[in-house]
This record gives C-alpha cells, sequence and structure tokens, in this order.
C-alpha cells in the first residue's frame, strides 16, 4: 500500500494560484509514476498531468499545458502541482495517484490514490 494525502486546495479567484502536494506516509515516492487527476461534480474523472519516476517524463492535459506544471522532489517524498492562471473551469476535487509502471494518462493503468483535494474557482 501506498497511502496518499494531498493538500493544498481551497477557494481562489480566477487567474489566481494554488500550490497542491501529494504527500506519501512512510514510504519513497522515488519509484513511482505519479499522476493528478480531477472530478468535477456530475463528470468523470480526468486526466491533469503525470511525471515519471525520474521525471524525465511529463505529459498535460491539453486543456492545462502552459498553466499547471508538476515538479517533482523525490528527495522530499512528496509530489506537487503548480496551478496557475486558474479558470473556473478547473473546479474540481484533485486526486494524486501513484503506479510502479510508465507515466500513463488513463486512471485505471494507477494503483493508488489519494482521498482528493477540493479546487473552487470563483469567476
Amino acid at each position: 500500500q501506498v497511502p496518499l494525502v494531498e493538500s493544498g486546495g481551497g477557494l481562489v479567484h480566477a487567474g489566481g494560484s494554488l500550490k497542491l502536494s501529494c504527500a506519501a506516509s512512510g514510504r519513497t515516492l522515488s519509484m513511482y509514476v505519479m499522476g493528478w487527476f480531477r472530478q468535477a461534480p456530475g463528470k468523470e474523472r480526468e486526466f491533469v498531468a503525470a511525471i515519471s519516476s525520474n521525471g524525465g517524463i511529463i505529459y498535460y492535459a491539453d486543456s492545462v499545458k502552459g498553466r499547471f506544471t508538476i515538479p517533482r522532489y523525490n528527495a522530499k517524498n512528496t509530489a506537487y502541482l503548480q496551478m496557475n492562471s486558474l479558470k473556473s473551469e478547473d473546479t474540481a476535487n484533485y486526486y494524486c495517484a501513484a503506479d510502479r509502471g510508465p507515466p500513463a494518462t488513463m486512471t485505471s493503468v494507477y494503483d493508488y490514490w489519494g482521498q482528493g483535494t477540493q479546487v473552487t474557482v470563483s469567476s
């Protein structure tokens, strides 16, 4: 098991920024691909970003390219999602996920999930 805990969500005005964190309690994340997904009310969970275990491969959803980045700091055993220029359509519950395989955009690939952190962007 890889217990993941997200934090950093909140209420922000459109155009603002938030930085989400995903911490693994008692486990190192250095061997895992980390993914970020989000789910808005009434919608399916969708891919946001993913980064390989060594940080060499990064994927972004088209909807967040140029606005979100996924820096990785294995030494801190934490993954991050930096969100800039937020829009009202970014409002959702954001989840981090981990897997031992290659970085992927599909939710079904990831074995471990956090409980989510709510991001609300007011227009």
